[in-house]
């Protein structure tokens, strides 16, 4: 949770119940007050996430409800697990459901599918890193999910890094000069790039650009271009990017390269299947 601050979740979640909840909970507002116990169940295999932000709904509407967690951020769901209890009033429990569990069952499903495609290259060196198609608002936490299940974050924003596209180097006139301006004008910053064969990947490398994304690269190019960077004795860092399936993970990462990044982790997600039920 180093990466995310108290006050950007406490922003978050404040836009979600403004977002659910309105003026007030008007089927609430018809139960009477009393105190009630509420149970969070798995109803299948994941990966927690998200504990923070449901933490913080339930704490934003009533700071006396009490949460005891069974898991973990970054601990497996078994189907039918309790993952905690929460003991306190029986309208702010109603009213903070649908908004906690939101939450908690969409940073578990990035968690969960980061942890598939970490699994398939396990044990060959490469990490699986995420991008930036994640859904508005919620890029920090789904950042922060891809590494509870153990994937790594690519950069955060268009302020944090340097990454030139394929637009990018159609306007510079060729990847060399995009890099140069790069370097010139960010010189603190890592310097990525694009490339889209092996050419483009010669002269990023001789550039001297810090990462290489190689879009869309067949099996036997990739392997290539390990051969290339490593004859030039370069300390640039390879990846392969677009559109890789999760079959397709291991053959990649046995060409060499350093690093997969991988949109799905954010972008194609099934919400975890969680329920909470008063007893």
């Amino acid at each position: 949770m180093s990466s995310i601050s108290k006050q950007a979740i406490a922003s978050q979640v404040k836009l979600a119940l403004i977002e659910d909840v309105g003026l007030e909970d008007v089927t609430a507002c018809l139960l009477e007050e009393q105190t009630a116990i509420a149970k969070v169940i798995s109803r299948e295999t994941a990966v927690l996430c998200g504990q923070a932000w449901f933490n913080e709904v339930f704490n934003q509407l009533d700071a006396n409800i009490k949460i005891t967690w069974q898991k973990q951020d970054g601990q497996m769901l078994q189907e039918n697990q309790v993952i905690c209890t929460l003991e306190g009033s029986n309208k702010a429990l109603l009213t903070g459901e649908r908004a906690a569990l939101n939450f908690l069952q969409t940073l578990s499903a990035t968690a969960t599918v980061t942890q598939h495609y970490v699994n398939a290259v396990k044990e060959t060196g490469v990490r699986i890193l995420d991008t930036r198609k994640t859904i508005p608002g919620l890029r920090l936490a789904q950042k922060y999910a891809v590494t509870c299940g153990g994937g790594k974050n690519h950069r955060f924003g268009l302020y944090d890094a340097i990454l030139i596209k394929e637009n990018h180097i159609k306007m510079a006139g060729s990847v060399q000069l995009a890099i140069l301006q790069a370097r010139k004008h960010y010189p603190e910053l890592e310097v990525q790039t694009e490339v889209e064969s092996l050419d483009e990947l010669n002269d990023a490398l001789n550039a001297g650009a810090d990462r290489v994304l190689l879009d869309n690269f067949s099996l036997d190019d990739l392997s290539k271009a390990v051969k290339m960077k490593n004859k030039l004795k370069h300390k640039t860092r390879l990846e392969a990017s677009g559109g890789i399936e999760l079959t397709q993970l291991k053959a990649i990462a046995q060409t060499g390269i350093n690093d997969i990044s991988i949109g799905a982790l954010t972008k194609h997600i099934k919400a975890i299947d969680l329920s909470m039920r008063l007893t």
